[in-house]
């Protein structure tokens, strides 16, 4: 099966990500309820954007590239589903950082 966002590519200077699965227990073992799980803030970029273009039309290069791992803020971005599958949708400026691997 052809991953759905290989067939989409982000305008501009936006970033396709997927979040990180949610924790769904506690090290100790203990289910968490859906509702403690919190929004997750971490996610992994799955496709980036030509860039920004100033006002004399050239190309600002994108700060983070497709597989970095990201911190991104608590509300924003919009949600897109692609082939039944949950992706976000966020302006580059929007993204809070990347961690080093």
């Amino acid at each position: 099966m052809a991953r759905a966002f290989k067939k989409f590519i982000p305008m501009f200077d936006r970033v396709l990500v997927e979040r990180f699965a949610p924790e769904l227990k506690t090290k100790s073992g203990l289910m968490i309820p859906e509702k403690a799980q919190g929004k997750i803030q971490h996610a992994t970029v799955l496709a980036v954007g030509s860039g920004s273009k100033t006002n004399k039309g050239e190309t600002l290069p994108m700060n983070v590239q497709v597989g970095d791992k990201v911190l991104l803020p608590e509300y924003g971005g919009t949600k897109i589903v692609l082939e039944d599958e949950d992706y976000f949708l966020f302006q580059e400026k929007d993204i809070i950082g990347k961690f080093e691997s």
